[in-house]
C-alpha cells in the first residue's frame, strides 16, 4: 500500500510539472504571438508646390501587407509653386504646434525664405526674405532642404554650393551665424550636397556631404562629420567624429536624416537605399534598398521603426481618376522600417498623387522630401 501511494504520488507530481511546464509553454508562446504596439501620428510631408502634406497615418507592425495607413490628408499652405517650395519640416521641439521650415528655390525676386507656421491655424507666423549669399548665389536650385534645432536656434542647412548651416532665432527669425563646411575642409566644388540635424540630446548635429567624383556628380563616397552643437550656436565649428560610408556612384545619395529619441541610431535616407547608422562610431547597422528614391527617415518615438519618404513612380490618373495607360509620375508615399528586424515591411501609401488625382492633377508627379510630425501616446 506504502508502494502503491509513493508511485500515485510520484506520477501527481510528474503530471502537475508536466502541467505547469505546458501552461508556461502556452503563455510564453502567447507572449510572442501577442499583438504589437501600434502607432499613431500627424506627419507633415514637405512638397514643392509650397506646401506641406498632412497625414494623419497610423502603423500596425502586424499587418505585413499594409502596416501604414492614412486616415486624413490635407495641406498646410506656405506659399505657392513659385515662392515657395520646400523640401525642409522641422517641428519646434519647445513647442509641437510650431513648423519652422525653408525654401528650396529662389522666388521672383531672388529671394529665399525661412519661416514658421501655427500648425494649431495652419497660418504662416513669420516669413522672412534673404538675399542670396554672394558665396552660394542660388541661381539654381537646391537651396535649403535639411535642418536642425537647439532649443533657442533654428538651424537650416544649404543643400547646394557653397554649403552652409544658418543659425536663426527662433523667436525672431533673426539671423545669427552662417556656418560654412569649407571651414571643416570642403572646399567648393569637392562635394555635391550637404544635409544635417541636432541630436536630441542638443549636444551633436551630424553632417552628411555627398563626395563629388571627376565626372561632377556623386560618386557613391559620403562623408558623416559629427560635429558640437552648442559650438555650433556660437558661431563656431568643433569636429567630434568623421566617417565615410560607400554606396554606388550616381544612385547612392544621402539627404535628411534623423537621431532615435535616445541618440543611439542615425536613420539616413541615402536615394537608392537605407542606411541605419551607429551614431556614436558612425559606422553602417544595417543597409537595405528602397522601391523608391529615398528622402527622409524619422523614427517612431520609442524606435523601434522608422516612416522613410520615398519618390516612387507610378501610373498617372485622369480628372476622373482612371489610369492613363504610358503615363508615369512621381508620387510622394511613405514606407515603413522594422529596426529590430532590419528589414523594410509592406507596401508604400501615397501622400502625393492620392490627393492630387482628387482635384484633377493626377497626371502631374507630385515631389516631396522632408518629414516630421508629431507622435500620439
Amino acid at each position: 500500500m506504502k508502494k502503491t501511494l509513493t508511485v500515485l504520488f510520484a506520477v501527481a507530481f510528474l503530471s502537475g510539472v508536466y502541467l505547469a511546464f505546458t501552461a508556461a509553454g502556452v503563455s510564453t508562446k502567447s507572449s510572442v504571438l501577442a499583438s504589437k504596439k501600434n502607432y499613431a501620428a500627424t506627419m507633415y510631408i514637405a512638397g514643392m508646390g509650397g506646401h506641406f502634406a498632412k497625414a494623419d497615418i497610423t502603423i500596425d507592425p502586424d499587418n505585413i501587407d499594409d502596416p501604414i495607413r492614412i486616415s486624413a490628408l490635407d495641406r498646410v499652405v506656405i506659399g505657392d509653386k513659385t515662392t515657395h517650395p520646400t523640401h525642409d519640416a522641422r517641428i519646434d521641439i519647445n513647442d509641437p504646434n510650431i513648423l519652422f521650415w525653408s525654401t528650396y528655390t529662389l522666388d521672383s525676386n531672388k529671394k529665399m525664405h525661412v519661416g514658421k507656421t501655427d500648425l494649431k491655424t495652419g497660418n504662416v507666423i513669420l516669413d522672412i526674405a534673404l538675399d542670396p549669399d554672394k558665396r552660394a548665389p542660388g541661381e539654381k536650385p537646391p537651396l535649403y532642404c535639411a535642418s536642425g534645432q537647439s532649443k533657442k536656434y533654428y538651424m537650416p542647412v544649404f543643400m547646394g554650393a557653397e554649403g552652409f548651416i544658418d543659425v536663426f532665432d527662433k523667436k525672431t527669425l533673426q539671423h545669427k551665424h552662417r556656418m560654412f563646411v569649407s571651414d571643416i575642409g570642403y572646399p567648393l566644388g569637392s562635394y555635391v550636397f550637404v544635409h544635417g540635424i541636432n541630436s536630441n540630446d542638443m549636444r551633436k548635429f551630424i553632417i552628411s556631404i555627398n563626395q563629388k567624383g571627376e565626372d561632377g556628380k556623386a560618386n557613391g563616397k559620403v562623408d558623416f562629420i559629427l560635429v558640437d552643437l552648442p559650438s555650433l550656436e556660437k558661431g563656431k565649428w568643433k569636429v567630434l567624429k568623421k566617417n565615410t560610408l560607400t554606396g554606388e556612384p550616381g544612385k547612392t545619395i544621402t539627404f535628411r536624416q534623423f537621431f532615435s529619441k535616445n541618440d543611439k541610431y542615425i536613420f539616413e535616407s541615402a536615394g537608392d537605399r537605407f542606411w541605419l547608422i551607429d551614431a556614436k562610431s558612425l559606422k553602417l547597422v544595417d543597409e537595405k534598398m528602397t522601391l523608391g528614391q529615398n528622402h527622409d527617415a524619422m523614427p517612431t518615438a520609442d524606435g523601434k521603426y522608422a516612416v522613410l519618404t520615398l519618390r516612387t513612380n507610378t501610373e498617372g490618373c485622369d480628372a476622373d481618376g482612371k489610369a492613363i495607360v504610358g503615363k508615369t509620375i512621381t508620387d510622394g508615399t511613405l514606407q515603413v522600417y522594422d529596426v529590430e528586424a532590419k528589414k523594410i515591411i509592406g507596401k508604400t501609401v501615397s501622400v502625393c498623387v492620392d490627393c492630387h488625382k482628387g482635384i484633377g492633377l493626377g497626371d502631374k508627379s507630385a515631389i516631396l522630401c522632408g518629414i516630421d510630425g508629431n507622435w500620439k501616446k
